[in-house]
Formats: C-alpha cells, structure tokens, sequence
C-alpha cells in the first residue's frame, strides 16, 4: 500500500471541493466507514493519493423519521444503528432486517450506510489486481468459478451488486440525495442511481466527480403496509448471500393493491420481479398465489453452468418472504 494524504473534511461542501481534484494521474476518494476502501488498497485495487475523511463532518450520521416525510438516513449512519432504530424497525421492518443481517456485529458497527451503498462488487475476479484492470467479459468467463454471479442480466457482466440494505432501500423506494462544492443538491431514486458494476468505472452509481451521497430518503409507509426480507446463505453463520429479497405490500385486508418485490445478489443491480407484483394486485395473497407469484420471479433467469442451483433457492425465498409478509 503506498502513502497518501489524509485530509478531515469540516464540511460536505469542503469534501466535495477536494473530490472534485481527482484525475488520472492524482486519485481522491472519500471515506465514510472506510472498510470497503481499505479492502481495496490493500489489494492493489485502489492507489489514492488522497483520502477525505466524512467522518469529521457533523450531522451526517442522523436517523430521522417523521410520519409525513417518512425515513431519512444520514450517510453515515451505520448499519448497526439503522438495525437497531425502534422507528426503522416499526416502519421499515424490511430494512431493519436487511442491515442487521448484513455481515459481522464488528463490521455493522463501522459500515456506513453510504459507503454500503458505494461499495465495490465482491466478485473474485474484479477483486485481483492481475486481472482487475483486463476483467473479461461474462460470456468468456461462462466456464470460470462463476457459482456466485448473476442469473439474471448477465450477457456483459455478471458480477452482483454487493449491498445488502439496497435491496430493502430499493423495495421502499428510496431517494439518495447527493451535493457538490457550491452546495447545489440533487436526488435520484435508488434503483436508477445503482449502475451495473463495471471496472473501468470509479464507482457503480451515478454520482458525478465532486459530488458528497448526503443522505437517503424513503417515503411515509402507507396505513396498511406489509413488507419482510430474507437473506439466504449457505451457513447460518456469517456469509455472504446466495440471494436475498425485500418485499413491499400495500394491502386491503389480504387482498394487495400495490406490490415491490426486490430480488439482491443475482443481478449486476437489485432487481424488481415486476411481472410478480403485476400478477399479485387484486389477489388475496395465500399460499398458492405466492408459489405462482415466485415462479414467474424466476422465469426470466439465464442461469451460468455453474450457478443454476441459485434459481430454485431464489424461487424459495420469494414465495417464503411473501408469505412472511402477510404472517
């Protein structure tokens, strides 16, 4: 690991100003939680020549919730914390779940939220800096040790998005809010912001040069929403998932009116089952409306050799989590 510089950000605007600086030739990055980051460096991914430090501004680890505006999570906000917030878990009980099921104790409590977000794929071959920089595309690694990778949406890449709160974020709709150096804002939706990983990028999301990820927004749960979540792993311990889904309803007694059903690890980017929700409005929901309903989840998967067992399990958990979401 080569040395860098270390500068405190007193400011959002400040942080952004000094990202702003980065090129080719002089890295800059920020550093929230700062786990994925040393991960990176450490493994001859990432050579910055600056580092920016987001812990040093206040207030940006807020939890706020109003019944009006619904959720605000500040981006430093650690998964711990979000897992543990009687206002997440009574409202956003999907996401309470998805952060306190995201990896160790020890690491939720650093991961920030933001940096959760941000992070880079977990997949082996982008994590070797031999191969990180001429990383082939899907179709010529069909044969390599791809058990993990995409079922879905996997013709140019098939590297999975690795946050685990995303997937909750995007089933409640979540707004990420982002502010350059002269303090201007903007927000987009999470399920647009999130880009399919790509190695020749310097982050998979849609955040400009200069920019600082603020805070994430979800709307006010309606009076009669369900929602659950279900991470499925191959141990019980600590592991990274072989899939893991996030479900919304809106419901009239059983019967849903409106339906988000979000499918993590099996695409380059969470992904919405929405010819399941579409075939879930106007049905009660038992048993055997959620088996079809996770069968058409599944129809359109493209399975690698190697990891086709991951469409039945994925098929599994759908239909259990809805199940769980109306239990």
């Amino acid at each position: 690991m080569q040395s860098f510089e270390w500068v405190d950000a007193k400011s959002v605007e400040q942080a952004a100003a000094l990202l702003s600086a980065s090129n080719t030739r002089q890295l800059v990055i920020a550093k929230a939680g700062g786990l994925d980051i040393l991960d990176l460096m450490k493994e001859g991914i990432l050579a910055p020549a600056r580092v920016v430090n987001l812990k040093s501004i206040p207030q940006l680890d807020d939890i706020q919730f109003d019944t009006k505006s619904g959720l605000r999570l500040g981006t430093l906000a650690t998964l711990a914390r979000i897992s543990s917030s009687e206002e997440v878990r009574r409202n956003y009980p999907a996401l309470a779940d998805a952060a306190a099921h995201a990896a160790t104790p020890q690491v939720r409590n650093v991961a920030s939220i933001g940096g959760n977000l941000l992070q880079r794929p977990r997949c082996w071959y982008f994590r070797n800096a031999q191969l990180h920089s001429s990383l082939p595309s899907a179709t010529a690694l069909r044969d390599a040790q791809m058990q993990y990778h995409a079922i879905f949406d996997n013709t140019h890449s098939a590297m999975v998005h690795a946050s685990t709160p995303a997937t909750a974020l995007v089933a409640y709709d979540a707004t990420v809010h982002l502010t350059d150096q002269r303090g201007r804002s903007r927000s987009i939706k999470l399920d647009e912001f999130l880009l399919a990983p790509d190695a020749q990028r310097a982050h998979d999301a849609a955040i400009q040069p200069g920019e600082v990820l603020t805070h994430v927004t979800l709307p006010p749960p309606a009076p009669d929403a369900r929602s659950a979540y279900y991470k499925q792993t191959e141990r019980d311990s600590y592991d990274w998932p072989i899939c893991d889904v996030a479900i919304a309803l809106q419901m009239n007694d059983r019967t849903v009116r409106a339906a988000s059903i979000v499918m993590g690890w099996v695409a380059p980017t969470p992904r919405r089952a929405r010819k399941s929700e579409q075939l879930l409005v106007g049905k009660n929901l038992d048993e055997s409306v959620a088996r079809e309903a996770a069968q058409a989840a599944v129809a359109d998967a493209t399975p690698l050799p190697k990891n086709a067992y991951k469409v039945p399990v994925l098929e599994t958990v759908v239909r259990r989590t809805l199940l769980a979401a109306i239990a």
